[in-house]
């Protein structure tokens, strides 16, 4: 079974009711996403990606938004009171998370970052995010997913 991570650690502490899923990662995808729901087999929507975003203002916003869907820009800038925001370099994304990309959880994060969950995630008993690292998923329920990441629900994806 797989090792700890923060995020593992950070369900654990908090009492959180979660389930490891751990597959074998193909080093040659970049479509990490796309590989948990083929390894996973579940419905795409139930599975989310975890992405790091640059407000107009200068502040990192993390936005947890489906699998197929796409994060809408405008939506995450007024969900946190901003005039625009741009996705964050990948070695921003790293660096103030802890986590590698393909790996990037919301759980866990080396700093607590303001974080914005999209809306449609809340219609699922539970959820997968990843659990720190390629080729291991969490899942747990929304709820818990926005109270341990003080998260705010809004509808912030597309397509």
């Amino acid at each position: 079974m797989a090792r700890g991570t923060p995020a593992t650690v950070a369900a654990r502490r908090a009492g959180v009711a979660h389930t490891l899923h751990e597959y074998a990662h193909d080093r040659a995808t970049r479509e990490y996403g796309a590989e948990a729901v083929r390894r996973l087999g579940v419905d795409p929507a139930r599975v989310a990606k975890t992405l790091l975003a640059l407000t107009g203002d200068g502040r990192h916003v993390v936005a947890v938004v489906p699998v197929p869907a796409t994060l809408d820009l405008k939506a995450l800038a007024a969900a946190v009171g901003a005039k625009q925001a741009a996705l964050a370099p990948p070695a921003d994304a790293q660096r103030l998370t802890g986590y590698v990309v393909g790996g990037i959880s919301p759980l866990g994060q080396r700093r607590a970052l303001p974080t914005v969950v999209d809306a449609s995630l809340a219609g699922f008993a539970t959820v997968f995010v990843s659990a720190g690292r390629r080729g291991l998923e969490i899942e747990l329920a929304p709820c818990d997913l926005v109270r341990l990441t003080n998260a705010t629900l809004a509808p912030i994806a597309k397509g």
